[in-house]
């Protein structure tokens, strides 16, 4: 028994020697491998020809109500709409390039929680997209969010790790 209890003391301390640079290698890695495309996806939806031209379909995924209002005629939108499709799709694609590419990445995360609680609010007042609740049988909209949300916090607390520009520019 106590060479079983030595050896898991050995392992564990093995991880946690490598956890300064694993964990937020495997964040960024998770992040690109799960949810990098699906952000470039939905920016590249928004976009009609030039990101300074907003299509019918970012209008109708951030002003969904507006946008159903005025059949989705993209000429009706106002400039407050305007500016914050424009925002909103720049926001989709640079700051997953930023996370990335390990580039500011602590501001990345920190935006990106933002980002997503907000993409999170249009999606029940304006896509009437049930919420849910944490702790249930049946994952949700909460628990997605919870996770993604979880996911940026971790590469928020513990930065970029070694394979980054953050870490070449400070030349660590």
């Amino acid at each position: 028994m106590i060479a079983l209890i030595s050896s898991y003391n050995n392992a564990v301390e093995t991880v946690d020697a490598k956890s300064g640079w694993l964990t937020p290698t495997l964040a960024r890695l998770v992040f690109i491998a799960v949810l990098l495309v699906y952000y470039w996806n939905s920016a590249s939806l928004k976009i009609d020809g030039s990101i300074f031209s907003a299509s019918a379909g970012a209008f109708g995924q951030i002003f969904p109500k507006a946008a159903e209002a005025v059949l989705y005629d993209v000429t009706q939108m106002t400039f407050f709409q305007r500016v914050v499709i424009f925002f909103g799709t720049v926001a989709e694609f640079v700051l997953p390039a930023l996370l990335l590419v390990g580039l500011l990445t602590r501001f990345a995360a920190l935006a990106m929680i933002g980002f997503v609680w907000v993409q999170t609010l249009v999606d029940v007042t304006g896509h009437g997209v049930t919420l849910g609740s944490l702790f249930n049988s049946a994952p949700d909209l909460m628990d997605q969010r919870v996770m993604w949300t979880f996911l940026f916090l971790v590469i928020f607390i513990n930065g970029a790790g070694p394979l980054s520009l953050d870490r070449l520019l400070r030349l660590k």
